[in-house]
């Protein structure tokens, strides 16, 4: 028989991947409309748990009505003779992957940020209960993770319950992470992978580290060493850090002979401490991004829960869809909150005298949603936080050169160098194209892409030095187009 003989839709990791569009969906769960949602798991002691127990406190699926949308709270309580909290939050993550396991019921995200939906075709099939999507877990769990010898499962609709929950959710996440911070990444030798998110994302590989968090905010060092520990054939593994080939920008020669390997040679390198050149690939399930805005040389960061637009005019979403899917794209970054308090948040970024500061990275930081500054603040250098704008400051790019100039940002000392290195240079009046031959003139490009239009001629330059001894471009002839 069977291990879901009598579950009415199939399970299996066919079904990793799935979408299921507005369109498409009987009811959803949490998602960027709903103010709070969590999933949780918690550690117990072998007599709190009971085997198997599934709870429903609120609206069951079937009473809710179709195409509504609905708070939504998991919480897993596990026990065994190897679990430990430190365990918690790799459990945690591995709903994500099990809940994509059932066919038509599509999850994203994690902790306080759980998108989910359930498609018509599968409700009419029968999938009509969490009471189902219970049984689907708890087998799962313990079949994937056999240190899990007792475990229950309680969903959480009803607002009220789920609004008090959330708020014990987020104490527990916030311990999780202040355990892990302290170690250094130069103290370890081996650093950590997860390819949890590659049925999305088929390229993308998360390079953990003691001072870069999982891009999803789910995972620390300490937490992908337990995993790979108690499950080593699971999506967590060892890297061995090898050579540091750059301090500054963070590349090792483990974590880009390993990205290498599990991405089946698409991405060569990656530089952990920096958004340009070979920045760390991102799949979608990131808790925030950070972009580049060419127009003041710095850096804006929106998180998942930001409803509006940024100070450049895009969404998150728009945002979002420019740095997923496995990708490598200068001046865009998947990032974790927790990232951005580490000491090496975008230090290959920083500017002038900030280079090699703890933290130094935030110099090139020019805006942020006031709801992510206030989580953050304490890690931000005093003498830049007030220097940094948010959306209750400024609303376009232009407000926001006016905020940094008037408050002394940083970024505002680059930008005459930025200026003088854009001017056209002076035209004179020359011989003949045979007859000029000027000494070679080094034309370094700093910035990471720099287009140059006009005439029918686009020039794109990537991380390029041009030595010329002479240049000379000529219309096409109208005759060969």
């Amino acid at each position: 028989m069977s291990m879901f003989e009598d579950i009415p839709v199939d399970v299996g990791v066919i079904y990793e991947g799935e979408r299921i569009r507005k369109n498409q969906m009987y009811v959803e769960l949490g998602g960027p409309k709903v103010d709070k949602k969590f999933e949780l798991v918690r550690a117990r002691s072998m007599d709190e748990v009971e085997d198997g127990k599934i709870t429903i406190i609120g609206p069951d699926i079937k009473d809710m009505e179709p195409g509504s949308r609905h708070p939504l709270g998991i919480l897993i309580e596990v026990a065994g003779k190897e679990v430990e909290e430190e365990l918690e939050g790799v459990i945690e993550r591995r709903i994500h992957e099990f809940c994509n396991y059932i066919e038509g019921f599509m999850h994203l995200n994690q902790r306080y940020d759980i998108w989910l939906r359930l498609s018509k075709k599968s409700f009419e099939k029968g999938l009509n209960s969490f009471n189902i999507i219970g049984k689907v877990l708890v087998r799962l769990f313990k079949a994937e993770l056999p240190f899990i010898e007792k475990i229950q499962i309680t969903f959480i609709t009803d607002p009220d319950k789920v609004a008090e929950m959330y708020e014990e959710a987020l104490k527990v996440y916030e311990e999780r992470d202040a355990r892990a911070r302290g170690l250094k990444d130069e103290e370890v030798d081996t650093f950590y992978g997860c390819t949890l998110c590659q049925s999305f994302a088929p390229t993308h590989m998360c390079v953990i580290t003691p001072q870069r968090y999982s891009n999803c905010g789910a995972i620390s060092w300490f937490d992908a060493r337990a995993a790979a520990r108690v499950d080593p054939k699971g999506p967590l593994f060892e890297i061995p850090k090898g050579e540091c080939l750059d301090p500054v920008k963070g590349e090792y020669s483990g974590a880009n002979e390993m990205i290498k390997k599990k991405t089946l040679g698409e991405i060569q390198r990656v530089w952990l401490y920096t958004a340009f050149g070979y920045p760390h690939t991102s799949c979608g399930c990131f808790e925030a991004a950070a972009f580049y805005i060419p127009e003041v040389n710095g850096f804006g960061i929106v998180h998942r829960g930001f409803r509006g637009q940024t100070v450049n005019g895009l969404t998150f979403v728009a945002i979002a869809d420019s740095t997923a899917g496995g990708r490598q794209v200068d001046g865009f970054h998947g990032i974790s909150i927790e990232y951005m308090r580490s000491p090496k948040f975008l230090q290959a970024d920083a500017i002038g005298e900030w280079f090699g500061k703890p933290h130094g990275g935030w110099s090139r930081v020019v805006w942020v949603p006031s709801e992510v500054l206030e989580r953050v603040k304490d890690f931000v250098p005093p003498e830049l936080l007030d220097k940094i704008a948010t959306e209750k400051d400024v609303s376009n790019v232009e407000e926001l050169k006016q905020f940094l100039k008037e408050r002394g940002h940083p970024v505002v000392e680059t930008w005459k160098e930025i200026e003088e290195a854009a001017a056209p240079p002076a035209v004179e009046e020359a011989a003949p194209p045979a007859e000029a031959a000027p000494a070679a003139v080094p034309a370094a490009v700093g910035a990471p892409t720099i287009t140059v239009g006009g005439a029918g001629i686009r020039l794109i330059l990537k991380n390029a030095k041009i030595y010329a001894e002479k240049v000379i471009i000529k219309p096409a002839s109208s005759e060969k187009g």
